[in-house]
């Protein structure tokens, strides 16, 4: 395949969660399932995976269980929707809910379409900041590692320093 598509991953539960993965858009939405676990450090799990409209809102869910797509309205199994045949424009998105008793999921959106890098394999985490949100407790998430703190940390040497006396 001659292009790579770059998901933007982003989180409800850390505002300074954030990967970038590029993937074949070849990828069956069941071998993008099982690179997320894998690149997340998840155990496998039951998910669904729903197109998005440009608001989160969903609108189409694909699951790991074939319903039979016979019926209107019945979800698709993801091992027959490749990414390509979901997302083909820049800024779409998906919804990778991977923990539906808690309503947990993780937010995708398609940010770039590129040539595969010379020397490079795919699927890869691309870029990554901050941990990642545990798998079972959502309580166990860590804040650490905003983007913002670190540029401004060069800003904040002055703050509570009472002792500086301004006039004279």
């Amino acid at each position: 395949m001659n292009i790579i598509f770059k998901y933007r991953m982003l989180s409800d539960e850390s505002d300074n969660f954030v990967r970038d993965f590029e993937l074949y858009p070849d990828m069956t939405l069941s071998e993008f399932h099982s690179f997320l676990c894998q690149a997340l450090g998840y155990d496998d799990c039951m998910v669904s995976i729903f197109k998005s409209d440009a608001e989160w809102r969903p609108v189409e869910e694909f699951t790991q269980l074939d319903m039979g797509d016979d019926l209107p309205g019945t979800p698709r199994c993801m091992d027959n929707v490749r990414l390509m045949d979901v997302n083909n424009d820049f800024h779409d998105r998906l919804i990778y809910t991977f923990d539906m008793l808690n309503n947990r999921s993780y937010y995708l959106e398609l940010i770039d379409m590129q040539r595969p890098a010379a020397g490079l394999s795919y699927p890869r985490v691309a870029f990554e900041h901050a941990p990642v949100p545990d798998q079972y407790d959502p309580e166990a998430t860590e804040q650490a590692g905003s983007i913002f703190d670190e540029m401004m940390s060069d800003y904040n040497e002055f703050d509570g320093d009472d002792s500086y006396d301004d006039e004279y």
